[in-house]
């Protein structure tokens, strides 16, 4: 009898674990571009807004550069001078797929006030583009083919959404699909300061 609870034990476990989005979805995907390819692919993104040369408070976050689709490069070793929510997601998460619409509501109804950027890990460049199009997503992201962001933050499943201070300190971690525009509303509140 403890055998077969046992067993029912790691099958429940299993089953856990393959219900997030992991990285070992995204080994079909296309090899890494060129900076210039990016800028060969017909999409919609905005390009990345200007930061202010200020180093960012101490992350966890890789101190590394990133083209974005739309023009303009992502430093996450800069502060975004602005409260910002970044959004790490892939074509081929379905969590990510329902949550991206999300994300750009909440980046039509932030304005100003809060700056919302993706960051699409271990995906394909053209593959990120068509599916960015077909959401109909326009917000700026960045490409980080390999997962240096997963990476360095010690995750392998997607959506993750961060919450940035002004300075670029980590103000909340968000692991998992956001299911509303309000939830994402009120994480801003809560942890940024910023009613919407």
């Amino acid at each position: 009898m403890s055998r077969a609870l046992g067993a029912l034990g790691a099958l429940v476990l299993l089953l856990a674990l393959l219900a997030g989005c992991t990285s070992g979805q995204a080994d079909d995907a296309a090899p890494t571009p060129a900076s210039s390819d990016l800028d060969q692919l017909d999409t919609a993104l905005s390009p990345c807004p200007e930061q202010p040369d200020q180093p960012a408070a101490h992350s966890d976050l890789p101190a590394t550069v990133f083209d974005c689709f739309g023009g303009g490069t992502l430093d996450l070793s800069r502060a975004p001078g602005v409260p910002t929510v970044v959004n790490l997601w892939a074509s081929w998460c379905p969590p990510c797929r329902e949550e991206l619409p999300l994300v750009q509501q909440l980046a039509d109804v932030a304005g100003d006030r809060v700056r919302v950027l993706g960051v699409a890990s271990l995906d394909g460049a053209s593959q990120t583009a068509s599916f960015a199009g077909d959401a109909g997503v326009t917000f700026p992201s960045a490409f980080d083919g390999d997962g240096e962001v997963m990476a360095a933050l010690g995750i392998n499943n997607l959506p993750y959404t961060l919450f940035l201070a002004a300075d670029g300190s980590v103000a909340y971690i968000q692991v998992g699909r956001i299911a509303s525009l309000e939830e994402f509303e009120q994480l801003v509140a809560d942890h940024l300061g910023v009613q919407l």
